[in-house]
């Protein structure tokens, strides 16, 4: 996969936003900023209706079927162009576009520095809330691009393997799972935490800092709740890897699980802060 694959920059989009084949959404966790302002034409992408309601763990991937109608109410086709972007933090863009992409969308990208670029670029904004019409939606699911804590259970002892922790260190010193090591995905990225992470780096920086995993034949990335670990796995894909899956459970899982973990504290007391 390019980078042109999976991302699009406002200049680009300035272009095409007109275009009545694109579907545009805000993957911005909460609707908040999407209510004040937001691309014209733009719909909300609420991760809670793309997520399990019976599953115990936050933005868990829902069942097939549940998936496949709910892209389809949301007015995705086979054939749509879609653009998903954030304000101020671009992992919850990219776990939209994991999600979608997981479901067999092909013409998915991620708006590279969301709505901040766009506004940058001179784009119009509106506050006006959107729906598009219900389309037919047929998933092709690619269940590779996900991993289950069976998965990560026998990947333990695979050399071939690497099991990716994606958060600060602290978080990773704090609990991790055993035998995971640690690239925190805010390094894959360019921003602060006062005004977001919403750049993914230049393709050649993302290769000098994923070189060493990227030579497992196997990534599996993991986080809190499955949306930071979307970072590491598509920069592990635009640089030419093609065999990395998200493990969607995540920390939340394996510490209610009693999974093996090792660390020097309450990993919660890091998500908090």
């Amino acid at each position: 996969m390019n980078r042109h694959n999976a991302l699009i920059e406002a200049e680009e989009l300035l272009q095409r936003v007109k275009n009545e084949n694109i579907r545009i959404f805000d993957a911005t966790i909460t609707d908040d900023a999407y209510l004040q302002k937001h691309i014209p034409g733009a719909v909300y992408f609420d991760h809670e209706r793309f997520s399990d309601s019976n599953s115990p763990y936050m933005f868990t991937i829902p069942p097939e079927g549940l998936l496949e109608g709910q892209i389809g109410r949301a007015g995705i086709s086979n054939d749509s162009e879609v653009i998903v972007y954030a304000c101020g933090m671009l992992p919850y863009a990219i776990r939209a576009w994991w999600v979608l992409k997981y479901a067999g969308l092909e013409n998915v990208r991620i708006l590279n520095g969301g709505f901040s670029a766009w506004e940058k670029a001179g784009g119009r904004v509106e506050q006006e809330a959107r729906q598009y019409e219900p389309a037919n939606f047929k998933a092709r699911f690619n269940p590779s691009m996900l991993a289950d804590k069976d998965e990560v259970l026998a990947s333990m002892d695979k050399d071939e393997v690497a099991i990716v922790n994606v958060l600060p260190q602290e978080s990773y010193e704090a609990s991790h799972i055993s035998g995971s090591i640690n690239v925190n995905c805010m390094e894959l990225m360019q921003g602060d935490f006062s005004h977001g992470f919403d750049y993914l780096l230049p393709n050649d920086d993302l290769a000098l800092r994923l070189k060493e995993v990227s030579q497992n034949e196997r990534i599996i990335t993991y986080c809190g709740g499955g949306i930071a670990a979307a970072v590491n796995a598509l920069a592990h894909l635009m640089i030419g890897h093609k065999n990395v899956a998200v493990y969607d459970g995540s920390m939340y899982e394996w510490l209610a699980e009693k999974l093996p973990t090792v660390g020097t504290g309450k990993w919660e007391v890091w998500v908090q802060q």
